[in-house]
């Protein structure tokens, strides 16, 4: 089972803004060589008339890529917990093509896992639903998005195409939020490592789950305030007023102006967060009136080969599962 974690956080994950001041080291250009690598794997995609997501990773073979695929899942579960791969060349791929380049990536890295009941294992990250209606994914429209983590080891997005203006992503390290509630609201930390139904955690009704989980030396996380809200809204069990204080102490520890690191993903940015040591985020935007024009990006979650174990009390999530295939139609 977990444990309460007393002592402040320390190592690699245990970031702050100012950490990231005077260096980039988080930042991974590709090289001319590891693109050509890339539109080599595209190329042998195309000769075996194959495209996403009908491939597997022999189908798409980058092995050349293996040191740096290395260092990025270092980086996520043992180093600061995200890394940016700059340099994809988008803008000269066809949609499809992309699709395959970032499906390709995954593949490598980990394994991709469903985002949907529909069973897509990569979602467009764009603004098409209902900001009004709760029960609406919240990436799916052009408004503010919380801070949260994702039900997979890692999410990836794919920046294709940027928007007229805004849609700024941000990060926060899960240790500088977990040290900050520990020095100023000691009292409070039991409650982040009681159960809480949770919508939206891969099943038809909400799912119970820790926020804050410590085992096997690792601290983990997992957040959304809209989808607990919703979750105790669905199964009739409102909010006490000290469980709502403690999503405030979080929230005003989230948003802590110290913790956070903004960036702009640009044109063939693939930005990767460790789900249970990174939150994200993202501003709202304004889009272009040319659909062919508005922001695009991919998204990709990810069950990592050197992912952390977890206690039962914050069971692990890697996406849908898989659907259930139509039955055959009755013969007489």
């Amino acid at each position: 089972m977990s444990l309460i974690l007393t002592q402040p956080v320390t190592g690699p994950a245990a970031w702050t803004a100012a950490d990231f001041r005077e260096r980039q080291d988080w930042v991974y250009p590709l090289s001319p060589a590891s693109i050509a690598v890339l539109d080599a794997a595209l190329a042998t995609l195309k000769a075996r008339g194959l495209r996403y997501p009908d491939f597997t990773r022999e189908d798409f073979p980058i092995e050349a890529l293996a040191p740096q695929l290395h260092a990025w899942a270092d980086a996520l579960e043992d180093g600061r917990g995200f890394v940016v791969v700059r340099g994809i060349p988008v803008e000269r791929y066809t949609d499809e093509e992309v699709q395959a380049v970032c499906y390709g990536l995954g593949l490598h890295l980990g394994r991709p896992v469903r985002q949907n009941p529909r069973g897509d294992l990569l979602g467009t990250v764009s603004a098409v639903g209902n900001a009004q209606d709760r029960h609406t994914r919240v990436y799916e429209t052009n408004l503010y998005l919380p801070y949260h983590t994702d039900p997979s080891d890692v999410v990836g997005l794919l920046c294709q195409r940027k928007a007229k203006e805004g849609g700024l992503s941000s990060l926060v390290s899960v240790a500088a939020i977990y040290n900050q509630i520990l020095a100023e609201h000691p009292e409070y930390l039991g409650l982040y490592y009681k159960r809480w139904y949770m919508a939206h955690l891969c099943q038809d009704t909400p799912a119970l789950s820790a926020l804050f989980s410590y085992h096997e030396g690792k601290l983990s996380c997992r957040y959304l305030r809209q989808y607990i809200e919703l979750g105790h809204e669905i199964m009739g069990l409102p909010l006490s007023a000290v469980e709502i204080k403690a999503l405030d102490i979080f929230d005003e520890a989230i948003h802590n102006p110290e913790h956070r690191i903004d960036m702009m993903l640009e044109p063939g940015d693939l930005q990767l967060a460790n789900n249970n040591v990174v939150l994200h985020s993202r501003t709202g935007f304004e889009d272009h009136d040319d659909p062919a024009q508005r922001r695009r990006l991919l998204r990709l979650w990810l069950q990592m080969p050197n992912a952390r174990s977890h206690s039962p009390d914050f069971p692990g999530r890697n996406g849908f599962p898989d659907p259930v295939p139509a039955a055959a139609p009755a013969t007489v």
